[in-house]
Parts: C-alpha cells; structure tokens; sequence
C-alpha cells in the first residue's frame, strides 16, 4: 500500500560539469580559429534570401527540369525556391491552416506549390525533423556549436569530425549562424544542393545543372 506524504524528496544536487579535456579544447580552439570561407569546387553558391520568421525548409524536384526545389515555410506563408538558377518560383501568402497543420501528419510537411502542386514536401526546422547531413558520394555536412548558441556550418570531404587536415583543404567552414537561430542545414536527397536556412534567411549552394547532374560526377 502505498503511503502518501505531504513531504516532497529533498533536491539531489548535480555533480560539476566536468571541464574539457586538453584534447576538446584544442579541438575547440580549431573550431574557433577557422574563419568562414567560400564553398569549395564544385559548389556554388546560388541564392541569399532574407526570410522573416523562417520556420523550416524542405525539398523537392522539379518534375520538367529535374532542378532540385527548396521549400521555405515561414510565419509569412510559403515559397519555392529553384535551387539552380536561386530564383523564387512560387508563393502563398495564405495558407490553409489544416493544411498547414504539423498535427495533420505524423511527419512534418507542407502542400507543394507551382510546379509541385498536389504533393507533399516534408520540412525540417523549428518544429523538428532532419535533412541529409551526407551527399552520398563523400561530402559531409555537420553543425557545430563551439560558442553555443552560435552554430557553425562545416562542409568536408574527410569523414567529419575530428578534421585533421587543415582547414580549407578537406573541410570548410562555410556559415556561421551568430546573428539568428540555426533552423535546418543539409543536403538534397539528389545530393546536388546544400541549404541552410535560419530564423532569418536561407542560404543554397549548388553542384548541379539542367537535369539535375553534378558537375563532378
């Protein structure tokens, strides 16, 4: 039987967070040292769009040219996105709520627009859900949060973390979210396009032309 008392369990008190060891700290300092620089061959940066109160991103392909498509949601409504050419391509300023409702699916999604009306695009951001984090022929991506909450985008071709090799050589840093929240980073599921997207704007890069072919393969 049990017993009910009008005593609460005294407070445990938490052990110290351990310091970092001499090896996370040079690692740290790695981090910090490397200055954020251009996306290396083949990639290409494509589009820099500011985005107020950006919520997620998700991606899709163009079924006539085979362009990967980015789908932006954001507390203004949506927008896609030609990953290739970066030129906005649809908008709704007015979407259904139910539609638009992260409770009508178990998974995060948003209706499609212009070219992929009457589809699903799946979205990750604010409200969770994940992108790519690699291309599947050796790129890599991973976000870092060296002075969190301030995160860092990482692109590399050395299987992460912890990136021996000089910086710039096999592994980049090529954003730095110090001046709005990190929302999602990731690849494609063609590989082909690179997004970041943040509270504020999304950033895409690109290796991929007409047909959706990269230009290293």
């Amino acid at each position: 039987m049990t017993k009910w008392t009008k005593d609460e369990p005294p407070v445990e008190r938490s052990d110290p967070e351990p310091e970092l060891s001499p090896y996370q700290q040079a690692m740290r300092q790695r981090l910090l040292a490397a200055p954020v620089v251009p996306a290396p061959e083949p990639w290409q940066r494509t589009a820099y769009a500011p985005v107020g109160g950006l919520l997620g991103i998700g991606f899709a392909s163009h079924p006539g040219t085979g362009h990967d498509l980015v789908m932006v949601v954001s507390t203004d409504g949506h927008g896609l996105f030609d990953a290739v050419t970066g030129e906005k391509i649809a908008r709704d300023r007015d979407a259904d709520p139910e539609e638009t409702s992260r409770d009508a699916d178990p998974a995060l999604w948003c209706p499609g627009l212009g070219p992929v009306a009457g589809s699903r695009v799946r979205i990750a951001g604010l409200f969770g859900g994940g992108l790519h984090t690699t291309s599947g022929d050796g790129w890599m991506l991973e976000v870092v949060p060296p002075t969190w909450p301030n995160e860092r985008v990482l692109l590399s071709r050395d299987g992460g973390l912890p990136h021996s090799g000089p910086h710039g050589e096999r592994w980049w840093h090529i954003f730095h979210s110090h001046y709005s929240e990190l929302r999602a980073a990731g690849f494609s599921p063609s590989g082909q396009t690179l997004a970041v997207a943040t509270s504020s704007d999304l950033s895409l890069w690109t290796r991929g032309g007409p047909g959706g072919k990269g230009a290293d393969r």
